[in-house]
């Protein structure tokens, strides 16, 4: 008896927890390093439009690397890049608190981008690959939550260690990247047993080298574009945020550790958004809420460029949290249910593509715009990139339902007898008789 293929959620979900602490530790070790590199470029007399820079290199890196990888997880095993993403992002980490060159520290910080893309691509790959189709927006959702969980406390760390007194800005944001180091190295103790290898597509025989789709294709599968636009415009906010926060209240004169409080309140949202993203989607749909969570983040990111008391931007950032908590992982189950099953390692892969373009690109554009306007004016930027996402999302959100609906297991045939059975064992009978009858001296 032949079974019906599809993913295998494997014994429990034990691996998904797992997958969510490991994630929180390498989130939490860059979220707490990309502040820090921020201060201390600043300390080592970066302007504004060098921070930026040093943010997009971040990205440069895994632009070039993320369909290869995404090509080779799709022909075989996925856990291979966690621990190895999970190094990339140590060395990146401790090395940018050694260095004392802007270009160095800009060379490092994309080495830790190349590690976090390398994590990302194979955590999301495994559970992609292991969820079953009705389970993936929980299952991201719950994966997301190790991000959130790491942005959480990353920044509030990161706010603890740096301090500006007495001009020791340098010497404090460099402990506080040699402790990311530290705290991304505790995510390979949760690293065992992730992947089933009986998963299928698991295997490196699951594919065949000719088996792969064209990237032309994958992108013209209806959904696809618009879950890597809008994965892509939620990123770069939260990733702007994260870098041009910190600049934002050196200007304004708000304190590092305030600072790290306010990313980590917006981290907070975030997590309650994916708490309750079920039932959200039980009331509105799919497209209703990326399409609602795009439009209000828009606005409140366009809203941040005035200046606002403390107490009114924790509020700001508390609902802007919680608008963007839904957008990345409803643009993985958009993305992966949209892509052809064979590709969905590549497709992830593609959106990933889509959000280190949007680190690359965003943090550049907005230390230009930093430089002549503020160091709020990037926030109008990010107000009109998820404007832009809101109105993709109501127009090309719709991945298409039946990509979304289970495949229908292959019919098994019944154990007992069947006409077709009662006719063969009729013409056995009738031959036997006729034998007998031929024959009489047999018994």
């Amino acid at each position: 008896m032949s079974r019906a293929r599809g993913p295998v959620a494997g014994p429990g979900r034990g691996w998904l927890l797992r997958l969510v602490i490991a994630f929180a530790f390498a989130q939490g070790a860059v979220s707490m390093a990309r502040p820090a590199v921020s201060y201390r470029a600043l300390a080592l007399g970066a302007d504004e439009t060098a921070v930026g820079v040093i943010a997009g290199v971040y990205a440069l890196l895994p632009l070039f690397a993320a369909v290869p990888l995404g090509r080779r997880t799709d022909h075989g095993r996925c856990a291979p890049l966690l621990p190895i993403g999970v190094v990339l992002i140590c060395g990146g980490c401790a090395l940018s608190g050694v260095v004392s060159s802007l270009p160095a520290m800009a060379a490092w910080s994309g080495v830790m981008g190349l590690g976090h893309l390398c994590f990302v691509i194979g955590a999301q790959s495994i559970v992609a690959r292991q969820s079953a189709p009705a389970e993936q927006d929980r299952n991201f959702g719950h994966f997301t939550i190790g991000a959130s969980l790491g942005q959480l406390g990353g920044p509030i760390a990161a706010g603890a260690l740096i301090s500006g007194e007495s001009g020791a800005l340098g010497r404090t944001s460099a402990l506080a990247l040699l402790v990311s180091a530290g705290v991304c190295a505790v995510a390979l103790t949760s690293l065992w047993r992730i992947e089933h290898r009986r998963t299928p597509g698991a295997g490196p025989g699951a594919h065949t080298a000719g088996a792969k789709v064209p990237v032309t294709r994958i992108l013209g599968a209806r959904g696809v574009p618009a879950g890597i636009f809008i994965s892509m415009a939620v990123l770069s906010s939260t990733d702007i945020l994260t870098a041009y926060l910190p600049v934002v209240g050196e200007h304004r004169g708000i304190a590092p550790a305030t600072v790290g409080l306010l990313l980590s309140l917006r981290a907070a949202a975030t997590i309650a958004c994916r708490l309750v993203m079920t039932p959200m989607l039980r009331l509105l749909g799919r497209t209703a809420l990326l399409t609602t969570s795009c439009l209000l983040a828009g606005l409140l990111c366009a809203g941040m460029v005035l200046p606002v008391p403390v107490p009114v931007l924790a509020v700001m950032l508390a609902a802007l949290g919680f608008c963007l908590g839904a957008g990345q992982p409803l643009s993985m189950t958009t993305v992966v249910q949209a892509a052809p099953a064979e590709a969905r390692s590549t497709a992830l892969a593609l959106r990933l593509t889509g959000n280190r373009l949007g680190q690359a690109a965003a943090p550049a554009a907005a230390g230009l715009i930093a430089g002549t306007a503020g160091a709020a004016a990037p926030f109008a930027l990010l107000g009109a990139l998820l404007l832009a996402a809101a109105g993709l999302g109501l127009r090309g959100g719709r991945a298409p339902r039946a990509s979304s609906v289970p495949p229908e297991p292959t019919p098994v045939r019944p154990a007992g007898p069947t006409p077709v059975r009662d006719r063969e064992r009729g013409r056995e009978q009738e031959q036997a008789d006729a034998a007998s009858l031929a024959n009489p001296n047999r018994s």
